[in-house]
């Protein structure tokens, strides 16, 4: 029987938990979205990752610093194959053995 309270205990903290940080009321409203949709998507999943993630601008931001990081890596893999490039002038020829 303690064990019974103690479970129900633990669901109950977690439930007050979900509810003071809004992901219940926010998880109600793209499934109440969901449910008055007229015509339901193929994919309930895809609707609810789309109507979550729509909702945190924090994404859009990593985004673009993505696409910016991308392109600083490429720009530097660029430099690097120079670098080794005019490094290469530099360096006595390795000689080929006889085999």
């Amino acid at each position: 029987m303690a064990h019974y309270k103690a479970a129900n205990s633990k669901r109950e903290q977690f439930r007050r938990y979900l509810e003071k940080l809004g992901v219940l009321d926010t998880l109600t409203k793209v499934l109440v979205t969901l449910y008055e949709e007229p015509e339901k998507p193929t994919s309930a999943l895809d609707f609810l990752k789309h109507h979550l993630g729509a909702a945190t601008p924090e994404i859009e931001l990593l985004r673009l610093e993505l696409a910016e990081m991308k392109e600083k890596y490429e720009a530097t893999i660029e430099e690097n194959k120079k670098l080794k490039a005019k490094l290469a002038q530099y360096e006595p020829p390795q000689e080929k053995r006889a085999e």
